[in-house]
């Protein structure tokens, strides 16, 4: 070995014993891999194709913590392929064709099939996507895409299909400190040679508060580690635990947008005053867009609310109006009002069922001609064409209701508003008709409109 070698030997070494714990740690089998039990486990899916070097195009979908990038290692270590790892974060379609490039050499020349492993593969935009599709498509190059985001939505519909998904799981509580007492055991690459043990209720509270996250588990073991031995103490306390960790701001992914969302929604329809504001107040700490949840609201105001509380839908408008007069942090105020108030109404889908059921029947049933009484007579040469002729004018009745026909014949018995009877929807809230008179004056042409 040159003195080269023996230099870059060395600062290798030091290099990884000055790494942060989380990659000191990493496992380097698939039996040192903590949690994701249901794929790696003897026999598993994944763990059969990687042992077998049969993987073909995967998808790797998970939080962050949960071993994507460790898998794909794993992956490198076992195939016989090249193993080519790039970022989606800094990479183009200029590096894909020169991975392409070498992929098909080395296959001309020597045989050898090449495995791209690409990091948030969601950060490929469709071109990018599709650049990679055809070297996918014919085997030229098996991808091994990891995302933190729902690749329903991150990724193209003929990439996707042609990948196998593997949905990685948040790191189980209990997993997360079986791996932290691993690295304070360890006195190779863990924490061993501190010779710290830890509180019971200590290593708990960091299992607990790092999400099924085993970075962030063990990232927060090495400060508390650090803050114990700064302090003298013999082993890692609660106290240490809770100054080691970080608040880190709420965020979620694309996929957990739409699914906060949802449960907003459901936990207001379902009159929920406090789920509801739980999930309002986590939308917008992770900052969500608060037009977007004074949208949802003025729609759900209709679709949940409706005639039940016709209230509800002002009070949802003034919020949405507020959000963009007043705007942050003071709007987030408006938003619970209404919050609170669309939780606590009275609800009512009668609005959108009738709705759609009068859509049904203009999609489904021959479209039938205005009847002539309700044309357009507002013009010279209208009457000629019986245009509003026998036209009863509501207001021309004591009683400001007239008995008449307003559709057309192929849907006049059809009925699509149905009252719920909750809150202020019931049969008879309306004006109620009285039986018209023989007969009554017409207005004037202007006045039939």
């Amino acid at each position: 070995m040159t003195a080269d070698d023996l230099f870059a030997s060395a600062a290798s070494t030091r290099l990884e014993r000055r790494a942060p714990l989380a990659a000191r740690l990493r496992p380097r089998t698939l039996d040192e891999v903590v949690g994701q039990d249901e794929l790696l486990g003897a026999g598993r899916p994944l763990r059969v194709l990687i042992e077998s070097d049969r993987l073909s195009s995967v998808i790797l979908w998970g939080p962050p913590g949960t071993g994507k990038t460790t898998i794909s290692r794993l992956i490198a270590s076992a195939t016989r392929k090249a193993f080519e790892p790039m970022s989606a974060v800094t990479a183009g379609v200029k590096d894909v064709r020169e991975v392409v490039e070498r992929a098909r050499q080395r296959l001309g020349e020597h045989g050898r099939g090449t495995i791209l492993f690409l990091d948030e593969v969601h950060r490929f935009n469709k071109t990018q996507q599709d650049a990679l599709l055809p070297h996918v498509e014919e085997g030229l190059i098996v991808l091994v895409g990891a995302t933190t985001e729902n690749p329903f939505f991150a990724l193209t519909a003929p990439l996707l299909s042609r990948s196998t998904l593997f949905r990685l799981q948040p790191v189980a509580t209990e997993q997360l400190a079986l791996l932290m007492r691993r690295a304070l055991d360890d006195e190779d690459r863990g924490l061993g040679s501190e010779h710290l043990g830890i509180d019971a209720d200590a290593l708990q509270h960091l299992a607990d508060h790092a999400e099924g996250d085993a970075r962030h588990a063990l990232t927060s073991l090495e400060v508390a580690t650090g803050l114990a031995a700064e302090t003298g103490h013999a082993s890692i306390t609660l106290g240490d635990a809770e100054s080691a960790l970080a608040l880190r701001a709420l965020q979620y992914g694309d996929d957990e947008h739409y699914d906060v969302l949802s449960a907003f929604i459901k936990s207001i329809r379902g009159s929920d005053p406090d789920a509801s504001l739980y999930w309002l107040a986590r939308m917008l700490e992770a900052g969500e867009d608060a037009r977007l949840i004074a949208r949802r609201l003025v729609i759900l105001a209709s679709e949940d609310v409706g005639l039940a509380d016709p209230l509800g839908i002002i009070v949802a408008d003034a919020a949405a109006r507020a959000v963009e007069f007043v705007g942050l942090p003071e709007a987030r105020l408006n938003l619970a009002h209404a919050v609170l108030h669309l939780a606590r109404a009275p609800k009512s889908n009668s609005v959108i069922a009738a709705l759609e059921a009068a859509t049904e029947d203009v999609r489904a049933r021959k479209a039938g001609a205005v009847p002539a009484h309700l044309r357009d007579a507002h013009y010279a040469g209208a009457k000629t064409l019986g245009h509003g002729a026998g036209y009863r004018y509501p207001h021309a009745d004591p009683s400001g209701w007239v008995d008449q026909q307003y559709r057309p014949p192929e849907v006049a018995g059809r009925v699509y508003y149905e009252p719920s009877g909750h809150g202020r929807d019931v049969a008879g809230a309306g004006p109620a008709p009285a039986p018209p008179p023989e007969s009554l004056s017409e207005p004037e042409p202007e006045e039939r409109r």
